[in-house]
């Protein structure tokens, strides 16, 4: 399912209160002009609007080489929004922790992961994300 192309001028999906295209719009639009996420968490940000909007190419493009699935088809959900706990960031490694809420098949469910970001060339790409589950 593609979905259709949001408004510069929408609400950003990442629930920054930035315009879409003031802020992961930039890095969605700006990928293949050589315009990529200046942080971890905007690069987090940036993919949460990905999935959101389906943009499955963004999605790969950002994803680290080594741990690249390759191919990824993405499951039906419906995001509502999205909370980043912690970003922090120590010279070319990248932590954010964030809970992403969604339903699937009608059921309200939340993930809370903590994902890892490497920074090549200049250009932070994700690597891979922990589950954290409820203690």
């Amino acid at each position: 399912m593609v979905k259709t192309p949001l408004s510069a001028n929408a609400s950003c999906p990442c629930c920054s209160g930035v315009r879409y295209g003031l802020c992961c719009g930039l890095w969605h639009a700006g990928l293949h002009q050589g315009h990529f996420a200046p942080t971890p968490e905007a690069l987090m940000r940036s993919r949460y609007s990905a999935y959101v909007l389906q943009l499955v190419d963004y999605l790969l493009a950002t994803w680290h080489p080594s741990t690249s699935p390759g191919d990824l088809d993405l499951p039906m959900v419906d995001w509502k929004g999205l909370e980043v706990l912690n970003a922090a960031t120590n010279q070319d490694a990248g932590v954010v922790e964030f809970v992403a809420k969604y339903k699937e098949n009608g059921r309200a469910l939340r993930l809370h992961e903590v994902s890892r970001f490497t920074q090549v060339l200049g250009r932070w790409l994700y690597i891979d994300g922990h589950i954290q589950t409820a203690s």
